[in-house]
């Protein structure tokens, strides 16, 4: 353990919170330190059953993790309809904040959470694990190498998994008073972050959802498409689903080069996770087949995407707290541009599937 760690306290004990709770055990830099819930029962439960040290404390409300001055961060892994609230909160008590994705409602809440941060000196990051894994540096290099790739021309990606009755009944991502944009904001997160990566996180100029999304009796999305324009031609589509086999594709085509991964929200081992990558490939002499075969390339990680989202979080926190340095703003500037296209998305379904215009 990193000498004076970061110390996280939890607000919440959601599904997700145990994954983040072992992450941050294996975290170099940072430490259990706190759990909230709204009973101390179901708190003290959660830390039993998910380790937490013996020091640890734990509290029967969010406000006493906030109030505690010896914690440094948060982790918020409750339901979007409650971010504002507590997100906001957290930064005003000068806790760093990682937040659960989708990070609010709609841009507007999320511009409010951002403020908070921004006023209070505070580092934001969302969840989106798969961002801190070492083959999305990897990729990155591909896709940004003018001989290998080319320009970017086209995206797919698609994040799909067939959730159970139970699920589909009762859990949070279906419920519209908890999170109202359901797999839009579960699942589509995702797939719209994937997009934004591969563009470089260039804005599209318009977002056109697809024809045909399919909501619960409640009125929330349970499965739904959209493309994405650019002015230069760029193209991108994508398709989420709590009523598909599970499925986690990305596909950019450049000019010269293309990316296939199969796993990109979560690989298929944790240790370790490949793309294929592609260049110049074309048919053989009577199209009997191809040349210049895609390559597969492995990347190892000593520690679990999740670990390394912490451990990064942590390391810009500690930066603030110990050497005065400032919050990084391209991770809320990421989230925010993400939100805007799940907002955009969602705009194009209530106007009947009208062309969306992103506004910055």
């Amino acid at each position: 353990m990193a000498e004076d760690p970061i110390r996280f306290g939890i607000l919440g004990c959601a599904d997700i919170a145990r994954k983040v709770s072992r992450a941050i055990k294996l975290s170099p830099n940072a430490t259990l330190f706190a759990v909230g819930s709204r009973s101390i029962e179901k708190a003290k439960k959660f830390a039993a059953d998910n380790a937490f040290p013996p020091s640890a404390k734990v509290y029967g409300s969010y406000e006493e993790v906030l109030d505690d001055p010896d914690v440094d961060a948060v982790y918020v892994p409750l339901p979007t309809r409650l971010h504002l609230r507590w997100a906001v909160l957290a930064a005003e008590k000068k806790k760093h904040l990682l937040l659960e994705k989708p990070v609010a409602p709609s841009v507007l809440e999320f511009d409010q959470i951002a403020a908070a941060c921004e006023a209070n000196g505070v580092q934001f990051m969302d969840g989106t694990m798969w961002m801190h894994h070492p083959r999305t540096a990897k990729m990155k290099e591909f896709v940004s190498d003018p001989q290998r790739f080319g320009q970017l021309k086209s995206i797919q990606s698609f994040f799909t998994f067939a959730a159970d009755p139970d699920f589909l009944k009762n859990d949070i991502r279906v419920r519209p008073d908890l999170d109202a944009l359901g797999v839009l904001g579960d699942a589509g997160w995702y797939c719209v972050r994937s997009i934004l990566w591969a563009a470089d996180f260039e804005l599209p100029k318009t977002v056109i959802a697809s024809r045909g999304p399919v909501f619960n009796e409640a009125g929330v999305l349970l499965s739904c498409s959209a493309s994405l324009h650019w002015e230069e031609g760029k193209v991108a589509t994508f398709h989420c689903s709590f009523l598909s086999n599970l499925t986690m594709n990305v596909t950019a085509v450049g000019t010269k080069g293309t990316l296939h991964l199969r796993d990109f929200v979560i690989p298929f081992e944790e240790d370790k996770a490949s793309f294929s990558a592609a260049t110049e490939s074309c048919f053989k002499e009577l199209v009997t087949g191809w040349q210049s075969l895609p390559s597969e390339h492995t990347v190892m990680t000593d520690l679990p995407q999740e670990a390394r989202m912490v451990s990064e979080f942590s390391r810009l926190a500690k930066g603030i707290k110990e050497s005065g340095l400032k919050p990084d703003p391209k991770w809320p500037t990421m989230s925010r541009k993400t939100q805007l296209i799940l907002d955009a998305v969602k705009a194009s379904i209530e106007k009947g599937f009208e062309a969306v215009e992103i506004v910055s």
